[in-house]
């Protein structure tokens, strides 16, 4: 099943998603930037290219050991129960997998979901491998997409930020930043993006954005401006149409001059 992204009754943010959620379907729903999981109409896993994944938040950004994660896999992964096994072996608290987990529910579900992700395709039946952990209301996930979007746009509204390289500019006199922003100012080389950025510390790639939304609007991230327009070939050229004041000295020493000529 495929079916083009349009905006939906009431500003759905997938109007394939609503009709899937109100069917209580069970499948992947796939799109250019990611792929949401249902089982009975909600959603129990997500992910995205844009961000990073379960794995990524639990051993980078968390204190998951990164061979317990692949071990988990390769024990449990056929059987489609890897968040059991973690918890189960002893590996990770049942809280935090939950905790990380709808992290990466809500990352991958923002971008997936965004404008412009191609069409929406339908797989029924598909599941990951992950196994059940929590699932969530596909009603609530489109509500905090769009609470997502509309807090990028308060805060700088800029979108170029999101995908260019974060080049970072020196403090004002007394200016101060918090931990948060000061460990990702380290790591700006002005090379990294923000997703890569969320890469590497092993945080959702959203809040990583918003943290470099909040850090241009300081001043303390260069925000990158659109190239200027190409010009219209069809325009006459500027010096053409502008219109100057004469040059009333000008004038009258050309007048004076002929004058004297004649």
């Amino acid at each position: 099943m495929t079916i083009p992204t349009q905006p939906g009754p009431g500003g759905a943010v997938s109007p394939l998603l609503t009709r899937l959620a109100a069917e209580r379907a069970t499948g992947a729903l796939l799109r250019d930037r990611g792929t949401l999981f249902l089982e009975d109409g909600r959603i129990v896993h997500a992910e995205s290219p844009a961000t990073p994944g379960l794995d990524v938040l639990l051993t980078t950004g968390g204190g998951l050991a990164p061979e317990r994660w692949r071990e988990a896999v390769d024990r449990a992964g056929a059987r489609r129960q890897v968040a059991r096994f973690l918890v189960d072996s002893g590996g990770l608290a049942g809280g935090e997998l939950e905790i990380c987990h709808l992290a990466a529910i809500f990352d991958a579900a923002f971008f997936a979901l965004s404008p412009g992700s191609g069409p929406s395709r339908f797989r029924r039946g598909a599941t990951h491998w992950i196994g059940s952990v929590r699932s969530v209301p596909a009603e609530a996930v489109e509500r905090e997409t769009r609470r997502r979007r509309e807090l990028l746009d308060a805060v700088w509204p800029y979108p170029q930020l999101d995908t260019a390289p974060v080049v970072p500019r020196p403090a004002a006199p007394g200016q101060t930043v918090t931990s948060r922003q000061r460990v990702l100012l380290r790591h700006a080389d002005g090379v990294r993006t923000p997703a890569a950025l969320a890469w590497t510390l092993g945080r959702p790639a959203f809040h990583t954005v918003l943290d470099v939304r909040r850090l241009a609007a300081a001043g303390l991230v260069e925000t990158p401006h659109l190239p200027a327009p190409a010009p219209d070939p069809t325009e006459l050229p500027a010096w053409m149409t502008q219109t100057q004041p004469p040059d009333v000295a000008l004038l009258r020493r050309l007048r004076d001059a002929l004058e004297a000529s004649l």
